[in-house]
């Protein structure tokens, strides 16, 4: 039987310091292509869509919106990279986030935020995800 791409892979994740606060970690190896972990959360009204200032939302679908802010949701430590080792994908109504590549033991699982929350909510503090900060470093 040929198991369904949308199917959370059995993989270990810790929640632990990082650059930019918590992070969640890979325990074991992950491989290339795995399915790691579904991102969920409580609805969010709609009349609230663009007044909400969590910052764990999330669109699941073209009108519906989710609040990842709840302690049942382990993705929402999934932090920022410009160089991010995962992406975030889902069917409608979900958002699963797979690896991009082999991901280590020990590494910080990362995606990117997307230009509309970089912009509005990491560009004004600066980034501090491992691409950026190694560029800083090499321009000072």
């Amino acid at each position: 039987m040929k198991k369904n791409k949308y199917t959370v892979g059995n993989f270990a994740l810790r929640v632990g310091k990082s650059g930019t606060g918590k992070g969640l970690f890979a325990v074991d190896t992950i491989p290339k292509g795995s399915c790691i972990i579904e991102y969920t959360g409580t609805p969010v009204e709609e009349k609230d869509h663009y007044t909400n200032n969590s910052k764990y939302l999330f669109w699941v679908d073209k009108n519906v919106m989710i609040n990842g802010n709840v302690p049942s949701n382990k993705a929402r430590y999934i932090n920022h990279s410009c160089r991010p080792n995962c992406e975030a994908d889902g069917p409608k109504g979900h958002i699963f986030i797979f690896s991009k590549r082999n991901i280590k033991p020990g590494e910080e699982l990362t995606y990117n935020y997307g230009k509309e929350y970089f912009n509005v909510h990491i560009k004004p503090k600066g980034c501090r995800c491992v691409k950026c900060e190694e560029l800083n470093k090499n321009t000072l």
